[in-house]
């Protein structure tokens, strides 16, 4: 039976996202009620790794004063990073050269000089692979998903997702009223990843007329089609909404680089959309690129609440004992899931799920077959 908690950490790592400080903001009062010490660790796990580095000592105490007031900011009051990885850190050696050291055993060391009991690590499938890895080692961890782009799986919902989504229908809304008075094509590239959520969601509720999707490869010769039947009924603009891992039939996604780490760094492909629909239809076509916007900003209501329940749900994890898991949506409560099966593979979306059948029924394109033919 594991030992009793006394003090445990919470860690944000990767990107950021609507909702985070609700989260801490849970997790640290419900942690209270059950008389435990609570602490925070600054960027991820750099607060324990390079303590250095931060006037505070990397580490600070969660109160209730700290956590007050804090469920509607965006971001996180403890700072966020997709480096540092534990498990393969960058060091520098004396000739100059960087190499990739496994620090886990430091790191673990470190939670014990803190007398730390517990950790909740909040992330995406990169910060839950590190949990998963700690746990494995020793330390007690339970996993809160959070990402924009929804692409965890064994959770109905990450927080964060919501709030992206909300923000890319209403540039949507708002680039209908300028492409409709220039009869201009715009293309909006959005987050997502490897996995279309974003784009399928907003474009649906914004009324997009293309979206192109990871999913689904496309061929852009159908969405200008697609264009120019518009244009032959009147209709003079078109919004095409792109995810950012969306590729062609037989093509590669497009990059803007890669991280340190070597993660790919994905963008671009709005505006090589945009130029070839252009050059295919003959029409002015414009690009908008949301990136990070859809990051920052107030978390809706909705992405509060779930934030809210994750934190408590982690405590009561802790609480009932147990180790190794994810807390997870499983409308109308929220579960508990092994962490290997929550980072074993990416979410995608279902090809025959209701929201794509129903962006289907309403003529949406998506680059893989012709518009549909109109009946007279």
């Amino acid at each position: 039976m594991s030992h009793p908690i006394r003090r445990i950490a919470l860690s944000t790592g990767g990107g950021d996202a609507p909702g985070l400080n609700a989260v801490i903001r849970a997790a640290t009062l419900a942690g209270l009620n059950q008389g435990w010490d609570v602490v925070g660790i600054r960027d991820g796990f750099n607060g324990l790794m390079t303590p250095d580095d931060y006037p505070d000592g990397g580490v600070v105490p969660l109160t209730r004063d700290v956590v007050r007031n804090i469920s509607h900011l965006g971001g996180t009051i403890l700072g966020t990073t997709n480096r540092g990885n534990p498990t393969a850190y960058p060091t520098q050696q004396p000739d100059g050269t960087w190499v990739e050291v496994d620090r886990t055993q430091e790191l673990l060391d470190r939670f014990a000089e803190r007398q730390i009991d517990a950790l909740i690590t909040v992330g995406g499938d990169g910060s839950l692979t590190i949990g998963s890895h700690l746990c494995k080692a020793g330390l007690r961890v339970i996993g809160v998903p959070k990402t924009i782009d929804n692409d965890l799986e064994r959770t109905t919902q990450t927080f964060g997702f919501a709030t992206a989504v909300e923000f890319a229908t209403e540039c949507i809304d708002r680039l209908i009223s300028t492409a409709t008075s220039h009869g201009r094509v715009v293309v909006v590239e959005v987050m997502g990843r490897y996995a279309g959520w974003i784009a399928l969601h907003a474009g649906l509720a914004g009324g997009a007329h293309g979206i192109l999707i990871p999913e689904i490869p496309y061929r852009l010769e159908h969405v200008a089609a697609m264009i120019r039947q518009r244009e032959e009924r009147g209709a003079k603009f078109s919004i095409i909404v792109v995810a950012e891992g969306a590729r062609p039939v037989d093509g590669a996604y497009t990059l803007l680089g890669k991280d340190v780490g070597g993660a790919e760094r994905l963008g671009g492909v709005g505006e090589k959309v945009a130029q070839e629909l252009s050059v295919l239809t003959g029409k002015e076509a414009r690009t908008v690129v949301l990136g990070h916007l859809l990051r920052g900003g107030q978390p809706v209501s909705f992405d509060r609440q779930l934030g809210l329940r994750f934190g408590a749900a982690a405590v009561r994890a802790l609480e009932d004992g147990l180790d190794g898991v994810m807390v997870s949506l499983d409308p109308p409560t929220v579960a508990y899931v092994p962490l290997a099966a929550a980072i074993a593979r990416l979410k995608t979306v279902p090809l025959d799920c209701d929201t794509m059948l129903t962006a289907r029924d309403l003529g949406i394109n998506f680059g893989d077959v012709p518009p549909l033919v109109e009946r007279s």
